[in-house]
């Protein structure tokens, strides 16, 4: 996928794969209600949710998957069994289909985000 040129989340989600954009409007509901107090923008071409000026999650819809970026080691730290069987990088937690993507999980990794802020990587 081409980086996208959208200017707001609306116009990105609008430029969304159909069979994707079911799932990133989840994802992108998901963190509004669970990031209080966090601010939501444009950032590298993807959403991003930021506090104090400082990204700390992102998402973003990928050639071949859809891609959650937890910016907190210390986050991923306290989830290190969960995340155990998923594919994920340092910091960006792969789902290679949207019915695949893990809202519960996603939920909780938010919550935890969102508890207190931290240093991201």
């Amino acid at each position: 996928m081409a980086p996208n040129a959208a200017e707001d989340v609306d116009g990105y989600l609008a430029q969304a794969p159909d069979q994707r954009r079911p799932a990133l409007a989840r994802l992108r509901e998901l963190c509004c209600r669970e990031l209080n107090g966090f601010t939501e923008s444009m950032t590298y071409g993807m959403p991003a949710y930021q506090r104090n000026g400082i990204v700390e999650v992102a998402f973003a819809s990928q050639k071949r998957y859809i891609s959650f970026y937890l910016m907190r080691s210390d986050v991923r730290d306290v989830f290190t069994e969960r995340l155990a069987g998923q594919d994920m990088g340092k910091g960006c937690l792969r789902f290679r289909s949207p019915d695949l993507v893990d809202f519960t999980l996603l939920r909780d990794l938010l919550r935890s985000t969102a508890a207190a802020p931290g240093r991201v990587c």
